[in-house]
This record gives C-alpha cells, sequence and structure tokens, in this order.
C-alpha cells in the first residue's frame, strides 16, 4: 500500500510550494485536472496536466520515468518513488541523471512576491503570452483577485522543455519553472 505524504498548514503558499521529482509516474486519481495534452514522439511519451496552482510533467522513455509535480501541498501525494523535493521559494535549480537509463532532468525554480499593483500588470502580460504560446491555462479568482497556471510546453527529437507559471493573487506569488526533460 502506497504511503500518503502529511505537511502541516503553513501561512503562505510561498514558504509550502515544492517541486517534487519522482522516478514514477503518477495517476490522475490524486488531482483534479483541468487541461492535459499528451506528446509521443520517436521513443518518448510526455505527457502534462494544469490543476489551480499546480502541475505535474511526466516524461518517459526506455522503461525510465521522471514525473514532476510543482504543488503548494505535499498531502495526498505518494512517498514512493521520490527522488527529490525542493522548496520553491527563492531561486533554485536541480539537475538530475537517472541511473542506467538516458532520461536527465533540470529544473530551475523563482519565486516573486509583488504589489498589487505590479502584480496585476505581471498578470495581464503572462496572460498575454499564455494565448500566444497556445499553453495549458487555467484561470480562477481568490479573495484578492485573479489567479493564474501555465504550463508553456516546447517539443525538440529529443527533449521536452517546460516553463509555468503559478500567479496566486492572495500573496501577489509569482512561481515560475523551467524544466528540461531529455533523452541523452
Amino acid at each position: 500500500m502506497t504511503q500518503l505524504r502529511s505537511t502541516p498548514s503553513t501561512d503562505t503558499f510561498l514558504q509550502s510550494y515544492q517541486t517534487i521529482l519522482y522516478s514514477r509516474p503518477l495517476h490522475p486519481e490524486h488531482f483534479t485536472i483541468h487541461d492535459h495534452k499528451e506528446i509521443r514522439f520517436g521513443p518518448y511519451q510526455f505527457e502534462a496536466w494544469i490543476m489551480e496552482g499546480r502541475h505535474l510533467c511526466r516524461f518517459e522513455i526506455s522503461g525510465a520515468c521522471a514525473c514532476e509535480i510543482v504543488s503548494e501541498t505535499n498531502i495526498g501525494l505518494p512517498d514512493t518513488g521520490i527522488v527529490e523535493s525542493i522548496l520553491c521559494a527563492g531561486e533554485r535549480e536541480f539537475e538530475h541523471r537517472f541511473a542506467r537509463s538516458d532520461l536527465n532532468y533540470m529544473t530551475s525554480v523563482q519565486t516573486e512576491q509583488l504589489g498589487s499593483n505590479l502584480y496585476l500588470s505581471t498578470f495581464e502580460e503572462l496572460d498575454e503570452f499564455a494565448r500566444e504560446e497556445d499553453s495549458l491555462v487555467y484561470r480562477w479568482d481568490d479573495e484578492m483577485g485573479p489567479c493564474m497556471s501555465i504550463l508553456a510546453i516546447q517539443r525538440l527529437a529529443k527533449e521536452i522543455h517546460v516553463q509555468s507559471f503559478h500567479l496566486v493573487a492572495r500573496e501577489g506569488l509569482v512561481l515560475r519553472t523551467q524544466s528540461l526533460f531529455e533523452h541523452l
């Protein structure tokens, strides 16, 4: 039976947002998925899910799997198969080469907390970016204003590039990740 992780609630999303890398796929019953995209190209398969304030990306090749989830909580997520979990506050970088496979994963994470005017102008700018890039997008409102999660995906012959943005009005939070899934 899979153990479920739990973390006590914290005061802000900025303090609790994390990127978790798994060496196995996660299943959709753990999530409320608002949109998704699948790519099959040559030897690899890629799938992305967008959720309210979260996303998941899965890249599989030759039996190896990298599954990235960016989320404000790890409650309800399995313990098994975790390669690394990093807090997103500030700026972070992480790289992992999967043993006995041609799979490599890299990510860069940046967070900002903005005042309301700057947050709204950033929201509008990223909303336009999402439309131009034909990104996966989910928009909602919290008690302070508009929020949005964006996944912009670029497929190349041997890799997938993913840019994500999670904007939470209540905290003026803008979380950006840039991830690379590649087969060497």
